[in-house]
């Protein structure tokens, strides 16, 4: 078992009943077609943050799709989503006994109130509580310090400007191992790793593992590399329900070519368990 303590929370949160649910809800207007809000409390330097925009979308399919939970998820990202209203849009491509698919896009009006699609999501969805117990891996647990000796948003001597809207809403401890970037001095690795949960002291379900694969600060910040780093496709495999208590994730780069970099990701639970998988393709900015 990882050594971690829960973040303190004045009072807990309950999956169904928290900020994250409240801010990642969609309202049905007519068969696949939903209403959204999205939240300001979700962004990063004024952009929404990938992983919730995922979120708001794997939640409109998961009241579409006839089973409950998405396995795999593949994002491509094509226009900068604003806070404020949007439409989401869902069409269910093919039911079976074990996995149904379906699609997805988030639209918002532009400032000439024509209507643009920011996402558009395929994805696959089956019931995790039905899987067999059968583990057969080499995959291991990311090596983190104890929470207590991880640094996180609170702990820098200044916030990033337009960067503490979501930082309020996570439990974000950061690997000092991975945190050069911050002092001036990346290590060039290319990794990230971090405890995460929702500050909130929600626990972590299906849904919310499609933030934390993206709620960590970018890898190309390790590698020497400065700004925004836009999400152009984010795939998330969910592998199992997480158990109670913090998720570590490690996320790395083995590779920046041409202006463009992959980010793999790690999610484990508190009990060890591998319970979600992401691969994504962003874009970095040179110079």
């Amino acid at each position: 078992m990882p050594e971690a303590t829960s973040a303190p929370s004045p009072s807990r949160a309950v999956i169904g009943d928290s900020e994250f649910d409240r801010d990642t809800a969609v309202t049905r207007r007519e068969p696949g077609v939903y209403d959204v809000d999205l939240s300001a409390g979700w962004t990063i330097i004024n952009a929404v943050n990938g992983g919730y925009l995922l979120a708001v979308l794997g939640r409109a399919l998961a009241d579409t799709l006839p089973h409950p939970d998405p396995f795999t998820i593949t994002a491509h990202y094509l226009t900068a989503s604003r806070p404020g209203p949007a439409v989401v849009r869902t069409e269910t491509v093919r039911t079976g006994r074990t996995l149904s698919t379906g699609q997805a896009s988030l639209l918002q009006l532009d400032d000439e109130g024509n209507e643009v699609e920011r996402i558009r999501v395929l994805a696959s969805y089956g019931d995790l509580a039905a899987l067999p117990d059968d583990v057969r891996t080499t995959a291991t647990p990311p090596a983190i310090p104890p929470l207590e000796r991880c640094f996180g948003p609170d702990d820098a001597p200044a916030p990033v400007p337009g960067s503490s809207a979501i930082a309020d809403r996570l439990m974000l401890k950061l690997d000092p191992e991975t945190l050069g970037w911050a002092l001036g001095a990346p290590s060039g690795k290319g990794e990230m790793r971090a405890w995460f949960g929702l500050a909130d002291g929600r626990d972590a379900d299906p849904l919310s593992l499609l933030l934390a694969v993206d709620a960590l600060p970018p890898t190309a910040f390790e590698i020497g590399l400065q700004g925004w780093v836009p999400t152009v496709e984010l795939t998330v495999h969910v592998r199992r329900r997480p158990a109670a208590g913090p998720l570590r994730v490690a996320i790395t780069t083995r590779n920046l070519a041409g202006g463009f970099l992959e980010e793999d990701a790690e999610v484990w639970d508190s009990e060890d368990h591998l319970v979600a998988q992401s691969r994504q393709l962003a874009r970095a900015r040179l110079g």
